[in-house]
């Protein structure tokens, strides 16, 4: 039989861990082609590439492995890596694995999801992995088995249409992994100050800070699972719509 054809990306960077892990799991797969960006370019979001011109280099290209460096976004990554690198859609795209968490709310500033989600805007089966870990140092070897578990399964079953995959897996901290679970994204948002400071020629500056604060506590989320040593997998889709709201909204009088 064919190998699957899985394109591989992430937003830390070519030369991330996170990255190099993911590569060595998915090689044992099928044939692996990497384009990954240059430099890190987390909370990139879903960003593109449009007032520079974009570029590819080839780092390794042999049987069955070849790896990509692109000076754009983890979305042009994915664009460059199905239109120009491989010419045709590969059979799984898979994104990570990324350096801290993208669950719950966080799936909206991810580079690591923002590369997911153009991948399944164009049909073709993806998953974003990140473990709760920021550190470059963090031990990625516990994640094999659920990596590739996730992985082959989609392979072999598919995903509904317009669907991919968020997951996220725990840091152990000594405490056994119990398993996979599938739930919904946490209701959660980011509570944002800014540092500000200034410079030696007493120009203002700011740094980005705050917290991160749940707004529930359900057992059927992702961050729950996540606190009780789960693996999470949510189903994701790019359909914004608030299907719920239309009828209410139709209500108004909007027309003259």
């Amino acid at each position: 039989m064919n190998k699957p054809i899985i394109l591989v990306t992430n937003d830390d960077g070519i030369n991330a861990p996170g990255l190099r892990h993911l590569i060595n799991i998915m090689r044992t797969i099928g044939k692996v082609v990497v384009v990954a960006p240059q430099s890190t370019m987390s909370g990139t979001a879903h960003s593109i590439t449009v007032r520079s011109p974009l570029r590819v280099e080839e780092i390794v290209k042999e049987k069955d492995y070849e790896e990509y460096s692109c000076n754009g976004t983890p979305v042009d990554c994915v664009k460059l890596g199905e239109q120009i690198v491989l010419r045709h859609k590969p059979d799984l795209l898979v994104s990570g694995i990324n350096h801290g968490s993208n669950a719950s709310i966080n799936v909206i500033y991810s580079g690591t999801m923002a590369a997911v989600l153009e991948a399944c805007i164009d049909g073709i089966p993806s998953i974003g992995f990140s473990l709760l870990d920021y550190s470059s140092k963090a031990d990625f070897r516990y994640c094999d088995e659920y990596v590739k578990i996730i992985a082959e399964n989609v392979i072999k079953n598919g995903l509904p249409s317009g669907v991919c995959l968020n997951v996220n897996i725990p840091t152990v901290n000594g405490a056994e992994i119990k398993g996979i679970k599938v739930c919904r994204q946490a209701k959660s948002k980011w509570v944002e100050e800014f540092d500000e400071r200034k410079d030696p020629r007493q120009k203002d500056y700011y740094w980005l800070t705050g917290r991160f604060e749940r707004l529930e506590n359900g057992k059927d989320t992702d961050e729950w699972a996540l606190e009780n040593n789960y693996v999470s997998v949510v189903p994701v889709h790019f359909d914004f719509t608030a299907h719920y709201a239309i009828e209410d909204i139709n209500k108004w009088k909007l027309n003259a």
